[in-house]
């Protein structure tokens, strides 16, 4: 997978992006072949990049599957978007809509528990806590599958992490949006956040509800005491809390914001892993980074052996997808690729992850583009 500027794109090459708004509506969806349309449209709503599984549009290669369907994914977006609008218009917290909706992703999670997280989504500009929240739902039901949790436990997880940022609705927009760095005083009304939903939530009439309350209060307390907004420790901190807290972090380091890039699958999870010791519960990070393919299908690497794209990620083995090697270390196209599994070779097997660009460069090079070696036997 590839993303490219709108002025690179042709008719035929298939998106690995769907892109909608706040309110569910779907611009585009993923797997569908672009055609000069689509590029005018996107120009007109503002898109300026978008991600394709192929820079040739010969080569018709769809993206991997999701673990909810599109229309799963794209209905909790809207209904999260109405319960919020509702709140802000009337002061009222409904969640009955929700409670389908987790429904809803609570079969798609179980029916596809096979599938890796190895897919983005493109949101517009501002557009970023309804998907963001989604996202993060999806994220900790999976986990939350993983650890065995209960039909109504991961209902209540899954309602929870819709939640889970409902104290936003009081930090002023020009906070949230703040390209720049935060002052402290933008910091202080951030950590209240949590707070604010807590409070918000307790009072649901549901039976989950000091569970779905404790979510939103907790999912900024890191296992060391160093969190907010009242620095718990440990088993202070709810399970389900500890769950949301490291499905909310990925989610939001793997995405465009105003003020940064997306960072790739493998940058996260150094991030979490190595640069955030005692902010989260390793036995769940560890698990959740078994489910998610820090190198997707379709990423061009350099490794010891030359240049290859990833085929397949497995369960258990996310540092190590099985490859198929190309190209020699001097960009020279081997006339026998051959595939690799990764398990088999040092840690180090891997050396370098090649930006879009640098796998441009690399196609022209070669004169042919890595994504065909996906379709070759």
């Amino acid at each position: 997978m590839i993303t490219l500027p709108l002025i690179k794109l042709r008719p035929g090459m298939i998106t690995a992006q769907s892109i909608y708004n706040k309110e569910g509506a779907s611009f585009l969806t993923r797997g569908t072949p672009v055609t000069a349309h689509y590029i005018s449209q996107l120009k007109k709503i503002g898109v300026k990049n978008l991600t394709v599984t192929s820079i040739n549009p010969a080569f018709s290669i769809l993206p991997p599957d999701d673990i909810i369907q599109e229309k799963t994914r794209v209905k909790a977006i809207h209904k999260l978007h109405d319960t919020y609008q509702t709140l802000a218009a009337t002061g009222e917290l409904s969640t009955d809509a929700l409670a389908d909706t987790s429904e809803e992703i609570l079969i798609d999670i179980f029916s596809n528990r096979s599938n890796l997280i190895q897919l983005t989504d493109l949101r517009m500009h501002d557009d970023y806590t309804f998907a963001h929240s989604v996202n993060v739902a999806v994220l900790a039901a999976m986990l939350g599958s993983h650890v065995r949790l209960s039909r109504e436990e991961m209902l209540t997880l899954i309602m929870g992490s819709l939640l889970h940022d409902i104290g936003k609705i009081m930090v002023p927009s020009d906070i949230l949006t703040k390209s720049g760095r935060l002052s402290d005083e933008e910091f202080a009304v951030i950590q209240m956040h949590p707070e604010t939903g807590r409070k918000r939530l307790r009072d649901l009439r549901i039976p989950s509800a000091s569970i779905i309350a404790a979510i939103a209060g907790q999912h900024h307390e890191h296992m060391d005491g160093r969190g907010y907004p009242h620095k718990l420790t440990g088993d202070k901190i709810h399970r389900f809390a500890r769950i949301v807290a490291i499905a909310d972090v990925y989610d939001a380091l793997t995405s465009s914001r105003s003020y940064k890039p997306a960072y790739k699958p493998h940058i996260a999870y150094k991030i979490m892993v190595n640069c955030s010791p005692g902010q989260f519960d390793e036995s769940l990070l560890f698990l959740f980074f078994d489910n998610v393919a820090l190198y997707p299908v379709g990423t061009v690497l350099k490794t010891t052996m030359g240049y290859a794209i990833v085929k397949k990620c497995e369960f258990g083995h996310t540092l190590t997808p099985t490859v198929r090697v190309f190209g020699d270390a001097d960009m020279n196209l081997l006339p026998r690729p051959f595939d690799v599994d990764l398990r088999d070779f040092p840690p180090d097997a891997i050396t370098h992850v090649l930006e879009d660009m640098e796998v441009i460069q690399l196609s022209l090079r070669m004169r042919n583009d890595p994504a065909r070696f996906l379709q070759e036997e």
